[in-house]
């Protein structure tokens, strides 16, 4: 019997897929659409939509004794991160023809683009903040503790005692720490994003789209090759990380369901007030609310293992919405087109 992957191997496979293969998959797709021909009233009614969610989190996070920021950041991605690309392109494909693959297409470029960016910049801003008092900590007590035997000597005595101490010391210390400035928070998020290979895959994705599509250039073959085979890897070795992860192992019994009236509900609701409003009708509309309500994005629950955020509970949504997205979206499908006069 095969043992089981060990935690930092799980690790290590998970960041390979975060920092190589997943910036090659959206650098793969985004390369090769055509930004001249996309719809930009649905990718309007998308954004508003987000806009739609974010004030309602904020809402709740600021208001309700249960809100928190923490949630706030996996509700957005519960609630607009979609796998428009694995389940979007051949579902909506054979319902809408082509095009529902290609306003799926426009919103995958665009999630990769800008709403995956907005989510790497929170997760790294909350990482920082977090990490950045210890860092100031760490430098204090270089600077003050001049011989660290002298002191560790003199709570020698009483172990008990030592502890109270050291507790007492530490949260002296916490006091005298004065919490960063913002402009200092944006400099170490903004070094992060720059080493990150996701935050610019995709915008060099689309700057090369721009241009093959004006002046009609291509990449030679050998380089388009080596691309989509690294690119393909991506999902595959995404789905292989929730398999033998410890987290995922113990989802069953641990997580929260209520993501589910999350990822069904809210989405598709939010994009249904925003394609109204921007005046979108017929299959582009029903297009618009049944990719919201697509299952979750396998690169939300690798950036929340990545930086340690609910990773249960995105991959939990990314199992279930997986095996149930099938009949909800035969359903929405169905609901939609009783109503012949959008």
């Amino acid at each position: 019997m095969v043992a089981p992957f060990k935690p930092d191997q799980c690790d290590a496979i998970n960041r390979l897929v975060c920092y190589f293969t997943l910036p090659l998959f959206n650098l793969d797709f985004t390369a090769h659409t055509n930004p001249f021909k996309w719809n930009y009233k649905f990718l309007a009614a998308d954004a508003i939509s987000k806009v739609i969610i974010v004030s309602a989190l904020a809402l709740w996070a600021r208001c309700s004794s249960k809100g928190s920021y923490c949630w706030s950041i996996t509700s957005f991605s519960l609630s607009t991160l979609t796998n428009s690309l694995v389940v979007g392109v051949p579902l909506l494909g054979a319902m809408y023809g082509r095009t529902g693959v290609d306003l799926v297409v426009q919103f995958s470029v665009i999630q990769a683009i800008v709403w995956l960016t907005v989510l790497l910049f929170v997760l790294e801003f909350r990482q920082s903040r977090t990490d950045f008092p210890s860092a100031i900590n760490c430098g204090a007590n270089t600077q003050v503790v001049k011989d660290p035997s002298q002191v560790v000597h003199s709570d020698l005595e009483n172990s008990d005692e030592k502890d109270l101490e050291e507790k007492s010391m530490n949260d002296g210390a916490e006091d005298n720490i004065s919490r960063p400035s913002l402009w200092s928070l944006m400099k170490v998020v903004g070094m992060k994003l720059l080493a990150n290979p996701n935050s610019y895959s995709c915008i060099i994705g689309i700057i090369w789209a721009f241009f093959a599509c004006r002046f009609h250039f291509e990449l030679p073959s050998i380089v388009d090759g080596s691309i989509l085979i690294m690119s393909k890897a991506g999902t595959g070795t995404a789905m292989h990380v929730h398999g033998f992860t410890r987290e995922a192992n113990s989802v069953w019994t641990k997580a929260d369901h209520s993501w589910d009236d999350i990822e069904v509900c809210s989405g598709p609701a939010a994009m249904a007030i925003a394609s109204v409003l921007v005046g979108l009708h017929g299959d582009v509309l029903r297009v618009a609310i049944i990719q919201a309500a697509l299952p979750q994005s396998i690169t939300s629950f690798i950036y929340a293992k990545e930086y340690r955020l609910h990773a249960d509970v995105l991959s939990t949504a990314v199992i279930f919405g997986m095996m149930a997205s099938l009949p909800i979206l035969i359903a929405y499908y169905a609901i939609l087109e009783t109503f012949h006069s959008l």
